[in-house]
C-alpha cells in the first residue's frame, strides 16, 4: 500500500487559519475529490470536524479520524488513537494508496510513512495562516508532475499541482 499526503499550501506552506482553509478554490477541491475519491482518507479530529456538515463523512471514501479522545464517534468514519492503527485498518482493507489529509499535526506526525505528496501549490502567501505544512527535505523527494492553472474567474490565484515522490 502506498500511503500518500495530499494538500493545498500557500508560498509560505501555510494550509490553515482557525482549523478551517485559507481560501476556497473550486479547482483545488475538484482536484482533491478526484485525487481521493474511492480511497481510504486519514485525517485528525479536527479536519474530520471542520468539514461542513452536509459533506461529513466524506462520500466515495472510507474515513479514518485519529483522535486521542477515547469517548468519540461519528457514523461513516472508522476512529483510531493512532496513525499506526489507521494506516493498519486500511491495509487490512486491502487498500492500495491511503490519503493522509490533514490537518498539520498529522501531516507531520506521519511524514516518515508517506512515499508520495500530491501538493496544490497556491501561487500567493497568507500572512495570518496558523497552520502549516512540514517542510520537505527536497533532497529525498523527486517531482513527478507538475500542471499549472493560471487564475481565473473561479480562481483568484494561479495555482501549481504537483506530484512528489520518495
Amino acid at each position: 500500500m502506498i500511503i500518500s499526503i495530499i494538500v493545498a499550501a500557500d508560498l509560505h506552506n501555510g494550509i490553515g487559519l482557525d482549523n478551517g482553509l485559507l481560501w476556497q478554490i473550486p479547482a483545488d477541491m475538484l482536484y482533491f475529490k478526484t485525487i481521493t475519491s474511492g480511497h481510504h482518507v486519514l485525517m485528525g479530529k479536527n479536519t474530520y470536524l471542520s468539514i461542513p456538515d452536509k459533506y461529513r463523512p466524506l462520500s466515495e471514501r472510507t474515513n479514518i479520524v485519529i483522535s486521542k479522545d477515547s469517548s468519540f464517534e461519528n457514523e461513516g468514519a472508522k476512529v483510531f488513537s493512532t496513525i499506526e492503527e489507521g494506516i493498519n485498518f486500511a491495509k487490512a482493507n486491502e487498500e492500495t494508496e491511503l490519503m493522509i489529509i490533514g490537518g498539520g499535526k498529522i501531516y507531520e506526525a506521519a511524514m516518515h510513512f508517506v512515499k508520495r505528496i500530491y501538493l496544490t501549490r497556491v501561487n500567493h502567501t497568507f500572512p495570518l495562516a496558523d497552520t502549516f505544512f512540514p517542510f520537505m527535505e527536497k533532497h529525498k523527494w523527486h517531482l513527478k508532475t507538475s500542471r499549472l492553472q493560471l487564475k481565473n474567474e473561479s480562481t483568484n490565484y494561479d495555482l501549481m499541482f504537483e506530484v512528489w515522490e520518495k
